[in-house]
């Protein structure tokens, strides 16, 4: 059985979603803009809070680290350094640790490497989170997998072979894993999602948690994603989305959080039981526009009913339209007016069943004349 928990939070096909509210880096450096982000994300229904987490210097090549970055979305001179400045250290995590619990949001990171996941395990985190970027990185999975904390992995940019690489990497060590359908594409076009993916994992991995990291505009697709069985659903999150840095366009605002998490609710509730049954709720309806067997015509006791003797009407508070053949041939053995319900306490016949050979009170006559 498909089964997570985080956080002592059972997730499984028969839950509702969980649901990050992926922050990432659009605190933009701002310990104070990083608990506003927490709270708004837990005030909107969020399960979760998250971050990303990177040990800059040694997780670059030099070139990359020490090349230019410029424009709107720059927050240094070079690529470096602007990584730095979006980097929280050991006293923003203890705050937004110490935050989170006073607010009931779960808080974990994204670890882009494997300093970043000891980092992060000295705050004890609810689960640790891989990147896309890392579905191919097999040494990082296992050294996180290895931590024993629920895995949430996403697999934008990978090939399916590359999702059962990093499976066949973490499962042994660490059956709690979450997989997460994720296109590469920032935002992402309906076209991109590829969500018939998640049947796809679901299908392969029978005991795993899959669900749906999005990068697409708003919340709708993540309603599509939970329909077909995705029961993580991760989105970036924004107070504000005009803000400058490369996530705030595609992100979430507070309003579309709201919709989301209430959306969801309502997916899951739509969704209900596979077994089809009638449910109380419909039982007016049901018999307001459904249908019953009815006298035609005028019709004496001793009578043997024929075709041209029954009519099918509403209200539907009566024998149903597929007893007709049952009744044809059987004997009235009360005086029956137009309109008047055919009942089994009505009637005798080799097709009765014990059951149903009930004699006829004054009430159940009266009913009959209804």
């Amino acid at each position: 059985m498909r089964e997570l928990h985080i956080a002592g939070r059972r997730i499984a096909d028969d839950t509702e979603a969980y649901v990050i509210a992926e922050i990432g880096h659009n605190h933009g450096g701002s310990l104070e803009r990083a608990r506003d982000l927490f709270r708004r994300a837990a005030e909107n229904g969020a399960h979760a809070a998250k971050l990303q987490k990177r040990e800059n210097k040694t997780l670059f090549t030099r070139a990359m680290y020490d090349q230019p970055y410029t424009g709107r979305n720059s927050y240094g001179p070079t690529y470096g350094a602007h990584r730095e400045a979006l980097e929280f250290g050991r006293d923003d995590y203890a705050a937004l640790t110490e935050l989170a619990a006073e607010v009931g949001i779960d808080f974990f990171s994204t670890a882009f490497d494997m300093p970043s996941v000891d980092f992060l395990m000295d705050f004890d985190p609810p689960a640790i989170k891989i990147a896309s970027a890392d579905l191919t990185n097999t040494p990082l999975l296992a050294y996180a997998a290895k931590t024993g904390k629920p895995l949430i992995v996403s697999t934008g940019g990978g090939t399916m072979d590359d999702v059962r690489r990093a499976c066949d990497t973490v499962l042994p060590l660490n059956p709690n894993l979450a997989l997460l359908q994720c296109t590469a594409v920032y935002p992402a076009a309906p076209a991109d999602l590829n969500l018939a993916v998640i049947g796809t994992f679901r299908a392969e991995y029978p005991d795993v948690v899959v669900g749906f990291s999005g990068h697409d505009l708003g919340p709708d697709a993540s309603f599509i994603a939970y329909a077909l069985g995705a029961r993580v659903i991760e989105k970036h999150f924004t107070l504000d989305q005009s803000l400058p840095g490369t996530d705030h366009a595609f992100s979430l605002d507070p309003d579309q959080l709201v919709q989301l998490t209430r959306g969801l609710k309502r997916t899951a509730e739509s969704i209900g039981s596979p077994i089809k049954t009638r449910s109380d709720a419909e039982a007016s309806a049901v018999i307001k526009m459904g249908k019953k067997l009815v006298a035609r015509h005028d019709l004496r006791p001793g009578h043997v009913l024929t075709e041209n003797d029954i009519a099918i009407k509403s209200p539907g508070d009566g024998l149903k339209p597929y007893e007709l053949e049952r009744v044809l041939g059987m004997t009235l053995t009360v005086a029956l007016s137009a309109d008047d319900a055919i009942r089994w306490e009505h009637l005798v016949g080799p097709g009765l069943r014990v059951d149903e050979r009930r004699p006829v009170t004054t009430g159940a006559a009266a009913d009959a004349r209804r």
